[in-house]
């Protein structure tokens, strides 16, 4: 028995439906590699950068601690932000951006023993990497600072920085 005209209609939009869903998959894979793809070179141009000014100041850590607050917030998208190290005691602020003003009052008051929750928890060795969306934390809303663990950097393991950086609300 042959094929009626409308099964072979049929069988032929299943086709057509199944080529379209396999077409969106795709082009949504696509999308997202191409958009890990761009993230990754401009983190890589930002470490291209950052060490440029790192050999162009031997013995100089402002303008290092400058360039990476900087490449921080452009990769962030943050409006103002803080580089914070620690020394064991107390933290210190090395850089900030944009800060409004009691944030700038708050930074010359400085040295300032750890005192936020992730600040501790900065400290205490916890490991932070990524929060993939900090709007969604009371951290955000509150302006908790990031803390940076020397993941990936060989013979550092220890918590050494932390990055503030805030977005303003739209």
């Amino acid at each position: 028995m042959s094929p009626t005209p409308a099964s072979t209609v049929a069988n032929l939009q299943r086709r057509v439906d199944n080529l379209q869903r396999q077409l969106a998959e795709r082009t949504a894979e696509r999308d997202e590699s191409k958009a890990k793809r761009d993230e990754a070179l401009a983190q890589q141009t930002a470490t291209a950068e950052v060490l440029q000014v790192i050999n162009s100041s031997p013995g100089d850590l402002a303008p290092v601690f400058d360039a990476i607050l900087d490449k921080a917030l452009h990769l962030c998208q943050a409006a103002f932000g803080a580089l914070w190290t620690y020394d064991g005691e107390y933290m210190h602020a090395v850089a900030a951006r944009n800060v409004p003003l009691p944030m700038v009052e708050f930074l010359r008051q400085g040295p300032h023993r750890p005192a936020s929750v992730v600040q501790r928890a900065l400290i205490d060795g916890a490991p932070y990497d990524q929060i993939a969306d900090l709007r969604l934390t009371d951290g955000y809303r509150g302006g908790e600072p990031i803390p940076l663990n020397g993941k990936g950097i060989p013979g550092q393991s220890d918590p050494a920085s932390i990055i503030g950086r805030w977005r303003s609300p739209s």
